[in-house]
């Protein structure tokens, strides 16, 4: 058997940031002396002139960025999630949110899989705060791949996006010839008829393989992969709730405000479904080796198939 392939979702947007930049000579990266880590480095050797490093000062380059949008631009703001989302919240809000500016987020460094930085740096609430700003996008996408090609969706789209990437390398399962990006639309990995997975980010992967073993139990599980959260696919999310009934989300994210609480959203009012919700139950994380605390919180393929079979008894 071949090796997997594993690559950060970060890897993804650095690379796409460069290419934008040889296409589109408004795009302009911001970050707040992070750029090793966030990969936004990578453009700034291209691109020495229209990169800038705003230093540890998250939410300056928030309204940085919003001036440069409101100039006809389109910056790339990057920090890490607990930064950019937590940090400079009112700045997203109030400068790029509210005057609905072209401005994309580059929110790296997202989930327990930041590991021994431990909770202050584990960012598990960027979804829930993105979500509650009217108008904003969220993107967090399953691999390198669909990193790199939702850096380019975004940078085409006009209005402010959240783009969530994590720190920790995970497997490549979309380099495929089929695979298509499209925002806002939810892609079906795998069929199944007894109940449906929804995942989003680096859960994705270790969904299917969840899936996997659930089948040996005769448990056949559709899983979907959400990499927009906003807006929902809900015509796929009630459409699964209609042909499976239980709907099972995954998320590296608190259980409160991200992506099972959208699904909620949707099929309280157009389906109503039983949804149960894996991800960090309301604690804050701590700090270890990424993996080990993937598995401790039950976020790993192990503890994915452990849930579904403890309420599928």
């Amino acid at each position: 058997m071949s090796e997997i392939k594993r690559s950060a979702t970060r890897e993804g947007y650095g690379k796409a940031l460069i290419e934008l930049g040889k296409e589109d000579e408004r795009i302009v990266v911001l970050d707040s002396d992070l750029a090793a880590a966030t990969k936004t480095g990578m453009f700034q050797k291209v691109f020495p002139e229209r990169h800038i490093n705003c230093g540890i000062a998250e939410a300056n380059m928030m309204g940085i960025a919003a001036g440069l949008a409101a100039a006809g631009k389109i910056p790339f703001a990057s920090s890490f999630a607990m930064f950019a989302a937590g940090r400079a919240f009112e700045q997203v809000r109030n400068s790029i949110g509210y005057p609905h500016l072209n401005v994309k987020i580059g929110a790296s460094h997202a989930g327990i899989s930041v590991g021994e930085d431990g909770p202050t740096h584990q960012c598990n609430e960027d979804i829930a705060l993105m979500r509650a700003i009217p108008g904003m996008m969220i993107i967090n996408p399953a691999d390198v791949i669909e990193a790199e090609m939702a850096t380019k969706a975004a940078a085409a789209y006009d209005g402010p996006v959240y783009l969530r990437f994590g720190r920790l390398a995970v497997p490549v399962i979309n380099d495929r010839p089929d695979y298509k990006f499209e925002l806002g639309k939810g892609i079906v990995l795998r069929e199944g008829k007894d109940m449906t997975i929804v995942a989003t980010g680096l859960t994705v992967a270790a969904s299917l393989e969840a899936a996997e073993m659930l089948e040996a139990e005769g448990i056949h599980a559709k899983v979907i992969n959400i990499h927009t959260i906003k807006p929902l696919d809900e015509e796929l999310i009630v459409q699964a709730a209609k042909e499976t009934g239980l709907l099972v989300t995954v998320e590296e994210h608190s259980v409160i405000g991200g992506l099972g609480s959208a699904v909620c959203d949707c099929l309280s009012e157009k389906a109503p479904t039983r949804v149960v919700k894996i991800g960090i139950n309301d604690v804050f994380g701590e700090s270890g080796p990424a993996l080990e605390l993937l598995h401790k919180y039950g976020l790993d393929a192990e503890g994915i198939y452990a849930r579904i079979k403890q309420i599928s008894r």
